[in-house]
This record gives C-alpha cells, sequence and structure tokens, in this order.
C-alpha cells in the first residue's frame, strides 16, 4: 500500500495554523522521512517558512505556497544572526501570516527555539512548538547504535561543544566522570578541547568515539575511532560538519548487534 493511501486511512485531525501566529517547528535529523505529520501539515498551511542550513530544500516543497526565507547558519561562513531571525519572524507574523520557523531536529534542542520563543512573546505573537526527532537520536539510530541499552548505561548525555563565546566550554572532565555516553552537538571545531577534557576526566584513550556527518542523508558518512585517535582520523577522513560526536560503549554496540546493519564505516 502506497503512503499516502495509507495516510488516507488515518483520521488525522491536525489544529488549524491562525493568522499571526509562529509555529516553531522541528525537521527531524535530515531525511524527509523524518518529518513528524504535524510538521507536514504546517508546511501545507504556512504563509511563510523561515528555515535553517540543516534542512532539506526538498522540505520546501510540501509548502508551494510559501514565501521561502533562508537564515541558514555555518560556522566560519556569513550567516544571518538570532536578532535578525527574531525580528523576520515576528514581523512576518505581524504581517498577518502563517509563519512557520522550521529547524533541523527539534527546535528545543540546541535549535535556540526557547530564545525564539521569548522574543514571540515579548512581541505578544501566539506560537506553538512542534517537536522534531532530534539528530542525535536519528543519527544513533541510523548508524545502528541503541542510545540505551539495559547494563550499559543508564542515562545518555546531549551536549553542545559550542559555547557562546570561545571561553564558553563545558567541564568535560566532569561529564566523562558520570561514565555515561555522550552526544556532542556542533563540536567538530573543539574537538581537541573535548578529547583532551574528557580523557582528564578519566576516560580511557582506547574509549570508544564515532563521528557522524550528514547523518540520515545521502552525504551521510560514520568514522568509528577511540579518544586517542579521533582528531587524527577526522583530519584524515575529510569528516566536516554538520556532524555530531558520540562517546562511549553505545558506540560499540552496532557490532554486538549484529552484522546485518548497512556498513558505512570509513577505513
Amino acid at each position: 500500500m502506497s503512503l499516502p493511501e495509507t495516510l488516507a486511512r488515518l483520521d488525522i485531525q491536525m489544529p488549524p495554523f491562525e493568522p499571526g501566529h509562529v509555529w516553531l517547528a522541528g525537521a527531524g535529523p535530515g531525511h524527509l522521512a523524518g518529518l513528524t505529520l504535524e510538521v507536514v501539515s504546517a508546511l501545507g498551511q504556512a504563509d511563510a517558512i523561515v528555515y535553517d542550513a540543516l534542512v532539506d530544500a526538498a522540505v520546501l516543497k510540501a509548502g508551494p505556497q510559501a514565501q521561502a526565507h533562508y537564515v541558514g547558519k555555518r560556522a566560519g561562513q556569513p550567516s544571518a544572526s538570532q536578532t535578525f531571525i527574531n525580528e523576520l519572524i515576528v514581523k512576518l507574523a505581524g504581517e498577518n501570516k502563517r509563519v512557520l520557523r522550521l529547524k533541523g531536529g527539534d527546535p528545543n534542542v540546541f535549535g535556540r527555539g526557547g530564545e525564539e520563543a521569548a522574543a514571540l512573546t515579548a512581541a505578544g505573537i501566539p506560537f506553538r512548538f512542534l517537536p522534531g526527532v532530534t539528530s542525535a537520536f536519528g543519527a544513533l539510530a541510523a548508524a545502528g547504535m541503541p542510545a540505551t541499552l539495559r547494563g550499559v548505561n543508564k542515562a545518555i548525555i546531549l551536549a553542545t561543544g559550542h559555547g557562546i563565546d570561545d571561553q564558553d566550554h563545558l567541564d568535560w572532565a566532569s561529564l566523562a566522570r558520570t561514565g555515561q555516553p555522550l552526544v556532542v552537538y556542533m563540536g567538530m571545531s573543539n574537538l581537541p578541547i573535548i578529547a583532551a577534557g574528557l580523557r582528564d576526566g578519566g576516560l580511557a584513550a582506547t574509549t570508544p568515539v564515532a563521528v557522524i556527518q550528514g547523518a540520515t542523508t545521502v552525504k551521510e558518512r560514520l568514522l568509528i575511532s577511540d579518544l586517542a585517535r579521533v582528531e587524527a582520523d577526522v583530519r584524515a577522513a575529510g569528516i566536516v560538519p554538520p556532524a555530531l560526536i558520540v562517546v562511549g560503549e553505545i558506540v560499540l554496540q552496532r557490532y554486538a548487534l549484529g552484522s546485518l546493519m548497512r556498513e558505512v564505516i570509513l577505513p
């Protein structure tokens, strides 16, 4: 049965997208299959779509009636400021448009959804959050790594490797001492600091590390390494952002769980 036929069998009641409202939505980790039905419905109702660099441009085909506003950010490249984005969504809503603010992953997991909600609140603009599959869990699933597994971990830590400025770093040593696996967003430029901090916290040099680039997309690449070698291996392989860094024993579970998972490991 085709996807349209399957959807037609569901009695899905979606809330109406009112003019002058902003919906802060997550587009999932990259592949179109990661979109929720609620986000697909919003795409079809929106008058304006304000979208990020991590959102597949093919997503916009679901909302051909909407004005598209690209506000992508890339480290080291000219990018829209957060102030500009806040002002843009307030302005569009003030024009009585249905504004869909579309972000990669989930808007509230290192997506600045809260900051944009605060700007909308200050301007008196009604808004909703539409959750998405956050990149960490999408990437782990695509790579065959369970986020949690009984007997392996009791928690998982999601962290950002990019602070407000060059001095704004997490206490990586303290995170290492939890003994729980770690998924780092936006950490590639600070990989040496992160790896050193985790070793300072007691993690062995042989602790497994995965670096997942372009998770769930056609550009996906997966590198398996360890804390001692990951910096050199990333350079040799040419892995570039956007990429997630996964540290801990869950990395090796892709082997323990069987050999039928598609193989994308680099030499």
